[in-house]
């Protein structure tokens, strides 16, 4: 299966992703394929629902080079005990070339799985705290643009009318689903893994 970044406003972005309950070959080789597209797009995460997945399941690494820095794959994320407050600039695959300063908790615990179904808990700070809370907020169907002021949502307000307009031109010529299709094709995927 071929995977590649969905852009906003495609409405996957906005699904609330289901919890995994069955980890298999084709799961594994997906997230395999999600750190691929993440490290050729100089991403450093990407959320299932990117690749038009309805699952829960990111990737990460904070370096955003593959054999540097440490590498994630976390099924079924939850974040809690968010502390402290910092601003930073945030990105998005799914609307490349726009960014703004979002204010986010600047340490939250992370809980979750890897592939291999070990349990992961640990508190991160700093900009790995930032990347994983970017990505959560994919799962449930958040954009980083929804948590900032509405002052900085003019500076690319332009930006995501541009990548609205591109979107329903693929929509109409038929290169993405209308949203009969997309509602289906979520179904069977999470009939599949959650």
């Amino acid at each position: 299966m071929s995977l590649s970044i969905i852009h906003f406003p495609h409405p996957t972005l906005r699904h609330r992703s289901r919890p995994i309950v069955r980890v298999d070959a084709q799961l594994r080789e997906m997230a395999a394929e999600m750190l691929d597209l993440m490290y050729k797009n100089e991403g450093v995460g990407l959320a299932a629902n990117q690749v038009d997945l309805p699952i829960r399941m990111f990737v990460a690494n904070a370096s955003g080079v593959r054999g540097e820095g440490e590498e994630w794959v976390v099924i079924n994320p939850v974040i809690d005990r968010p502390k402290g407050s910092e601003a930073g600039q945030e990105g998005c695959l799914s609307v490349p070339g726009l960014y703004a300063q979002v204010k986010r908790p600047k340490t939250v615990r992370l809980q979750g799985y890897d592939l291999q179904g070990n349990e992961i808990n640990k508190e991160l700070d700093g900009f790995l705290s930032r990347v994983v809370q970017h990505e959560v907020d994919h799962l449930d169907g958040v954009m980083f643009f929804d948590r900032i002021s509405s002052e900085a949502m003019r500076d690319i307000e332009h930006g995501l009318a541009e990548f609205a307009t591109t979107f329903d031109s693929l929509r109409s010529t038929g290169s993405i689903p209308d949203d009969a299709e997309l509602a289906k094709r979520l179904a069977d995927w999470e009939a599949k893994y959650t």
